[in-house]
């Protein structure tokens, strides 16, 4: 006995081993088989990671499995993937291994799909991606008999998987995700069965309308298979909607034109809470407790050809009569509500589907809201004829309906409006083929939202609709420390609702106060939770904004300003904001703006023109941060001032300028200005180094300069002021960091210029001396609060003493030369006589040789006292 269990268990590890052995010897042809059936059979790039063969798996069967699969289309959807499938696992009889091809057929019984991600695509020109099979010359017959396998299927399915189809020309896309399908039956025969079971969730879109938008979908069909004609019909069949449970049955077949289908459709019951049950889940949550009362009845029929110039036709109805529901954790319920929808198509052409819904009534509380009108034209420009009439308090909506809003909403919205227009008329905002008329109210509304400031409150809006234009009659409305009265006309105002168009109109608007940040929005890239609490999230003017502004407002808050009677026009378009001759009182003064503040990019930026008329200089400088980086010094003065200035750059998130960033010029006129040294580093240090001057007196009256300014530098054009009979040249610039270099030039007359050189002007006593002058040169360097003076005073000053010491020299010369020439002159008239002098003993002398050497020493002694005295004055006065 012993033994005989030995040899059993030698055998069963023999076969074992031979189990897990023998796919290695097959599995190369296993890989030969798929290539070859690939290559023989798709126009397309396929390849894979790995073919593997088990005997364990699927024993006694053999299992073949291929990994990583993809197919790449060539032109003209050349490198775009058809096909992504992670695993195909294939189940035959082992001796289907062995067959050659001239025995026929390889069967395969069972297969599975894991994760595949398939994409169908129909271009403009009618091409799809999908038709990669190779065309053969065999005859049908022929060909079935030289397929490469067969299917006879006892059960196959796809899991986890997913199937997008778009079609371009009709502008349709079709998504199935989180498909799981199987089914169990036959192919082989010519009638068969197939029993499947299937759930996915759906969304279709057609043009700009979703029509099932993510929408579960569940189907258990027996369907039988009529293969030689290529008709499948469905015999015992449930399907889902969401929750809402369909019967329907009926036939499709494929033809040489196209496919042609016939199927009805209704649901078994009849309880309003199947039209609940419509409503995808995420948005009607469980329904299984809601109370609910009057009926709901879907039936439809969709019978006749699916090619390419038709569709089926339809009859598709959905009634509702005097029903009601109530969700158990909401305390509003909501009644009458009254639904006859139908959605018809008797022609088999596209464009001739439409909706009609001719009743859409509900109530809530005491508010009754009704509602009808049409959709046609729905595959092309579809066309819509709308009545509304009725009152909504909005608070109710999240009371009676288990909506999450991503806004809580509240007050009453009042409607009477009668409108028909065409969505192309709506996009090309074709405005005379949008009819409307009618009125809508709205009070005590209120829209908060995480990408505005602050709530905005609407305490009355009223609007009046006339054929292609909406008149706003009256807007109150507030937010943060904002109120807004406004009035004017909107242009399109359903096309900024029903197709994210931009809001166009025309605006006035009146304020007591209006702060620019309430109105401002976060930007859209910025994923914090709270976005407008972060003071570094940057602040957008509003994309949806298409308009015209004239303001009138009493107060504006802007960054650190208040300005008090704002008027002008404002344009946004594109989050640019424009400003055309906008006027406000500010600084005790006046400020005219125009421009532009563009938000566009990450950093807003800004080009600016501002005109200020008598403004306060004290309070201007030290408000703004521009200012006083442009001139630091101007705070020391008080005084008006008018200035032009043309300036750009960026703005940071509170949208003041960035000074780094700031270039422009600007002219500067100062009015009636005095100057205060002891708020001035910079005239203390002037004051302690240049005692001809009185900073105190100095006399700005109508100085008028042009500077520039970039990249943190301001440059100071050469400009001039006067002290008393002092000319003064001032020139050179300064950085925003505070860094200063400019040089002042002094035309200094002498006389300001100390004691000892007034005593050399008096000796001199000549008025030609008391108008001398002398430059004097000052550069300052350093900061505003650390200024570095040096000055050429002591050179300038010994240069003027030279000056005057020569001066007076010059004119004891000339003194000295008029006293010879009065001493000659007696000297000629003692000796008038044309005799010869004699000398003591009578003899003639030469008056040539004795008179000249005289001369000439009284000349020197002359020259010589003056001279001696003119040193010894030098001498003091050094």
């Amino acid at each position: 006995m012993k033994k005989a269990f030995k040899i059993i268990g030698i055998t069963l590890l023999v076969i074992i081993l031979l189990l897990v052995a023998i796919p290695f010897v097959f599995q190369g042809k296993i890989k030969d088989i798929v290539k070859n059936t690939i290559n023989n059979n798709v126009n397309a790039q396929v390849e894979f990671s790995d073919i593997s063969l088990s005997f364990i798996r699927s024993f006694p069967q053999a299992q073949v499995n291929v990994n990583d699969l993809e197919i790449t289309n060539f032109a003209p959807f050349k490198d775009e993937k058809l096909a992504s499938i992670k695993t195909i696992s294939l189940t035959m009889s082992i001796k289907e291994l062995f067959k050659k091809p001239s025995d026929g057929p390889v069967i395969i019984n069972k297969f599975n799909i894991d994760e595949a991600l398939i994409v169908l695509k129909t271009n403009n020109l009618g091409q799809t991606n999908f038709d990669i099979a190779k065309e053969t010359d065999s005859k049908p017959n022929e060909a079935e008999n030289n397929s490469s396998f067969t299917l006879d299927v006892q059960d196959y399915s796809i899991n986890n998987s997913a199937l997008t189809y778009i079609d371009e020309a009709a502008n349709t896309i079709f998504y199935i995700t989180e498909l799981n399908h199987s089914g169990k039956g036959t192919f082989s025969g010519n009638v068969s069965e197939l029993d499947t079971k299937t759930a996915a969730q759906v969304t279709l879109k057609m043009d700009s309308t979703e029509y099932l938008s993510n929408n579960t979908l569940k189907l258990d069909a027996i369907i039988g298979l009529d293969l030689p004609n290529n008709k499948y019909t469905f015999k015992e069949n449930k399907a889902y909607i969401n929750e809402l449970p369909l019967e329907f049955q009926g036939y499709f077949q494929q033809l040489e034109n196209g496919q042609e289908l016939d199927i009805t459709f209704e649901n078994p019951g009849s309880d309003f809470k199947e039209f609940l049950a419509v409503i995808p889940k995420t948005y009607s949550k469980d329904i299984a407790n809601v109370e609910t009362s009057g009926d709901f009845k879907i039936t439809g029929r969709v019978n006749g050809l699916i090619s390419d110039e038709t569709i089926p036709q339809m009859d598709i109805n959905i009634v509702s009569n005097n029903a009601s529901f109530k969700y158990p954790d909401l305390p509003k319920r909501v009644d009458n509500i009254n639904i006859n929808t139908s959605i018809k198509n008797t022609t088999g052409k596209s464009e001739d589907t439409y909706v009609d819904i001719s009743t859409l009534n509900f109530k809530i509380d005491n508010d009754q809201f009704n509602a009808s009108g049409t959709l046609k034209n729905l595959t092309e420009n579809m066309t819509v004829n709308a009545y509304i009439d009725g009152v909504l308090n909005l608070a109710n909506i999240t009371k009676a309906y288990p909506i999450e809003l991503e806004n809580e909403l509240s007050g009453i919205l009042k409607a009477k409006v009668n409108t028909a227009f065409d969505m192309d008329a709506i996009e090309t905002n074709a405005y005379q083929r949008i009819k409307s008329n009618g009125s809508v109210q709205v009070s005590n509304f209120v829209y908060a939202s995480e990408d505005i400031v602050n709530p905005i409150s609407i305490s009355n809006a009223d609007l009046t609709f006339q054929p292609g234009v909406v008149m706003l009659n009256k807007f109150e409305a507030k937010s943060g420390q904002s109120d807004l009265n406004a009035n004017g006309t909107i242009t399109n105002l359903l096309g900024y609702l029903l197709s994210n168009k931009k809001l166009q109109g025309t605006f006035n608007m009146t304020s007591n106060t209006f702060n620019i940040s309430d109105f401002m929005v976060a930007d859209e890239g910025e994923t914090e939770t709270k976005k407008t609490t972060d003071s570094s999230v940057p602040l957008k003017i509003p994309a949806f904004l298409d308009c015209t502004v004239n303001a009138d407002v009493k107060t504006v808050i802007y960054d650190n300003l208040t300005l008090k009677n704002t008027k002008g026009k404002l344009e946004i378009k594109d989050q640019v904001a424009t400003l055309n001759n906008l006027t406000t009182n500010l600084f005790d003064g006046t400020l005219a703006v125009s421009g532009d503040i563009n938000t566009q990019k990450d950093i807003p930026n800004f080009n600016l023109k501002l005109n200020a008329n008598a403004f306060d200089i004290t309070e201007s400088f030290t408000t703004l941060d521009l200012l006083k980086a442009i001139a630091p010094i101007a705070k020391i003065f008080e005084g008006k001032l008018n200035t032009d200035i043309v300036l750009n750059g960026d703005l940071d998130s509170s949208f003041s300028p960035i000074l780094s960033s700031v270039t422009g010029n600007a002219f500067a006129e100062l009015l009636a200005t005095k100057t205060n040294i002891d708020n001035s580093p910079i005239l203390n240090a002037l004051d302690s180094n240049l005692n001809f001057i009185d900073f105190d007196k100095l006399n700005l009256n109508d100085l008028k300069t042009n500077l520039t300014f970039d990249d943190g530098q301001v440059n100071i054009k050469p400009f001039m002021i006067q002290y008393k009979d002092i000319d003064i040249a001032i020139g050179g610039s300064h950085g925003f960091d505070q860094t200063m270099n400019y040089n002042l030039a002094f035309d200094v007359p002498a006389k300001y210029l100390g004691s000892d050189v007034n005593r050399l002007i008096g000796k001199i006593n000549d008025p030609e001396v008391n108008k001398i002058s002398i430059p004097v040169t000052a550069n300052v360097k350093g900061t505003f609060k650390n200024p570095k003076i040096s000055t050429d005073l002591s050179s300038s000053v010994t240069k003027l003493t030279q000056q005057l010491i020569d001066i007076e020299k010059q004119k004891l010369i000339n003194q000295g030369t008029d006293a010879i020439k009065d001493l000659l002159g007696g000297l000629s008239s003692g000796n008038s006589s044309n005799t010869t002098p004699k000398d003591s003993t009578g003899t003639k002398t030469d008056t040539t040789k004795t008179t000249t050497p005289k001369a000439e020493d009284a000349i020197k002694n002359i020259l010589g006292g003056l001279l001696n005295k003119n040193k010894k004055k030098k001498d003091s006065t050094n």
